[in-house]
């Protein structure tokens, strides 16, 4: 199996505070070993001193010292689709209070594999089927499961904030953060090349445009459409993806940049 995270993840990975109550966790990471996406774990502080966790990262000695200094009560895991759950296990072992949220599929996924030896998920995300987390949870998050998505998403908007945090719904490459303490700093390898174009939100992104259409919204187009347009219709201005930078302000209009064909009915201009 291809080597997906860096063997030392403590000497490469970025701990930042986007906001005082926003912690980003960055490093390095190579979807089959090649494609330089960046990996993102984001760690949020309810108003209540809770700590919630969306696609979590490795549980490293900085990562916990962090996680402590905030008061170390984390309630809530993310695993925000089928693929961004590698590291749920050691933070449910490392604080079983939590509860996990995630998609559809993903706990019978995992039961599938003998790596893995999971209680069943707290909050299991269902088509039409609306999920209440808890009242200081659902005070300060909204939710939309974009279960058209081939990965079946979870987006959440972080009210306090106007934050967005996702994991494969937008890319925004190359991951130059993520790659920052690397030894070279270099998020291009030559086949993170190829495939920039269909990664990236700059300019029209119009590559973008056509992945999200033609590639993430082909299980459910319709359904797909639906939970962008509720997502558009978000009060937010920075948006956190798993894959790529922080886009750290105006970040409502790339995403209707991003998805134009969704939100104008599927006429694609270009």
């Amino acid at each position: 199996m291809p080597q997906l995270f860096p063997s030392n993840p403590s000497a490469t990975m970025v701990i930042r505070d986007v906001t005082p109550n926003i912690i980003t966790m960055s490093l390095p990471f190579a979807r089959f070993g090649i494609f330089c996406f960046g990996g993102r774990g984001t760690l949020v502080k309810l108003s209540t001193g809770s700590l919630a966790v969306f696609s979590p990262v490795g549980l490293t000695p900085e990562v916990r010292a962090k996680v402590d200094s905030l008061g170390g009560n984390v309630k809530y895991i993310a695993a925000p689709d089928l693929e961004h759950h590698l590291n749920i296990s050691a933070w449910k072992e490392a604080f079983p209070q939590a509860s996990i949220l995630a998609p559809q599929g993903l706990y019978e996924k995992r039961q599938a594999s003998k790596q893995y030896h999971d209680s069943p998920f707290e909050h299991v995300f269902k088509k039409n089927e609306p999920q209440s987390i808890s009242e200081e949870f659902d005070a300060e998050f909204a939710i939309e499961y974009v279960y058209g998505h081939g990965s079946r998403e979870l987006v959440f908007l972080h009210r306090p904030s106007r934050t967005v945090i996702e994991a494969d719904l937008l890319f925004n490459l190359p991951a130059h953060e993520q790659y920052s303490r690397t030894e070279d700093r270099n998020p291009l390898s030559f086949w993170t090349k190829l495939v920039l174009p269909m990664l990236s939100t700059s300019g029209s992104a119009t590559g973008q445009r056509r992945f999200a259409w033609y590639i993430l919204s082909a299980k459910d187009r319709p359904a797909f459409t639906e939970s962008v347009k509720r997502i558009a219709a978000w009060d937010f201005d920075r948006l956190i993806p798993c894959h790529g930078d922080v886009i750290e302000t105006e970040a409502k209009g790339v995403f209707q940049n991003v998805m134009a064909w969704f939100l104008d009915d599927g006429k694609k201009k270009s």
